[in-house]
């Protein structure tokens, strides 16, 4: 009884101490950029050392939900090349207004702090102004995930409605774009609405761009017409490694998305070149550089990557309402047969806490970053560039300004 009662107070004690730093962090975002930037350093630390303690007494991790990501809808305008939306996932699937207003308010009362809105595409649900609006109200930082196509016409009603954080999946320039989203001029569509919200808000909306890792955005050539496309828009610039285990996305063999062993050098040559544009540009490029050298890794290993899992802070809804830790798997129940608030914390959430951190699951590779900055081990091996690029002769360094004439 005493071994357990010091367990209990040690995980208390481990948990105010992360609380007490995350705190902190939310405090100075509001003040100070600079500020930020250091505390969310001091975030990961006290993660490290919680997951170092873990690697030794796993029972220290209880479950934390500080983000939630909610499919809002099913349906799709895009046909994108391995994805299921649109054709075979929850067909049909949409949750109500009602629905997803519920589920924020438990989620806050709950200590989430941060809701994801996609789908499917979100921007075909014509409540999402208001279910963006719920959530600002309820002190929830919000963004949106889409494929940018109809913000011309939807994103003045989000505006108003308090949204002031978007990404947009990137899957290649111009033909590439559309041969990938299996429509024709979809990348000229997207162009456009670009224009419209830049033109429109300027500054007042972030923007950014979530690119598509799979064997044909590969090249540096790709990588090149994704970087100035950011830059054109003034959008962040995120990478997204071809999936292997959702649930909604075939095994990337569809179209030739997979990587095999012969796209290692390749791969090495992406990753490096990103780590240049990291270093020059550390603004724009959010993720660590730990994380870009871990993507060869990532995408040639697979479930071979053993980064304890994260998952705990995370929660998944569905379209069709159901819930889970993360988008993979450990299924914890459905909204529409009970609210949030009686899923979480129960022994059931605290077991596939314990579980993604043991990677008894599908192991993906989603949340990359942080769980690369809170293992000890990764954080060593990735601390060192792959090998640098080899470019053409004569071709300038990704993300320099061309010589005049």
């Amino acid at each position: 009884m005493g071994g357990e009662c010091d367990a209990n107070g040690a995980r208390a004690k481990l948990r105010m101490a992360t609380d007490a730093v995350r705190r902190a962090v939310r405090t100075a975002a509001r003040s100070s950029p600079g500020a930020k930037r250091v505390l969310v350093q001091a975030e990961r630390a006290a993660g490290l050392i919680e997951h170092t303690i873990a690697r030794a007494v796993p029972s220290v991790l209880q479950p934390r939900p500080r983000r939630l990501t909610v499919a809002i809808t099913a349906h799709c305008n895009l046909r994108c090349i391995g994805c299921r939306y649109g054709r075979d996932f929850m067909v049909g699937e949409q949750l109500s207004l009602d629905e997803v207003k519920g589920l924020l308010t438990d989620a806050r009362s709950a200590g989430i702090e941060l809701v994801r809105l996609y789908g499917g595409e979100p921007l075909l649900h014509r409540d999402l102004p208001a279910m963006v609006r719920h959530a600002v109200d309820l002190g929830l930082g919000t963004y949106i995930t889409t494929n940018g196509l109809l913000l011309r016409q939807k994103i003045d009603a989000l505006y108003d409605a308090g949204l002031r954080n978007i990404t947009l999946g990137y899957y290649g320039a111009d033909e590439a774009y559309d041969r990938y989203s299996g429509r024709s001029d979809r990348f000229a569509r997207l162009e456009d609405a670009l224009r419209y919200v830049r033109s429109r808000y300027g500054s007042e909306l972030s923007l950014q761009l979530n690119y598509l890792v799979m064997r044909p955005s590969v090249s540096l050539a790709a990588l090149r017409a994704g970087w100035e496309f950011a830059e054109r828009f003034d959008m962040s610039f995120h990478t997204d490694l071809l999936h292997y285990s959702l649930p909604y996305f075939t095994d990337g063999t569809e179209g030739g998305l997979k990587f095999t062993a012969a796209d290692q050098s390749a791969l090495r040559a992406f990753a490096s070149a990103l780590s240049d544009l990291k270093r020059s540009h550390p603004t724009r490029v959010r993720e660590s550089l730990a994380s870009i050298h871990s993507i060869p890794d990532w995408l040639l290993k697979g479930p071979g990557m053993r980064v304890p899992c994260d998952a705990r802070t995370l929660i998944w809804v569905g379209a069709d309402g159901s819930v889970q830790l993360c988008y993979v798997t450990f299924k914890l129940g459905n909204i529409r047969e009970r609210p949030l608030r009686e899923m979480l914390f129960t022994e059931a959430h605290r077991q596939a806490a314990l579980d993604a951190f043991r990677l008894n699951c599908p192991n993906c590779h989603c949340e990359r970053d942080s769980r690369i900055s809170k293992d000890l081990a990764s954080r060593i091996r990735y601390a060192a560039s792959p090998p640098r690029a080899a470019l053409a002769t004569g071709e300038r360094a990704l993300g320099e300004t061309p010589a005049p004439g």
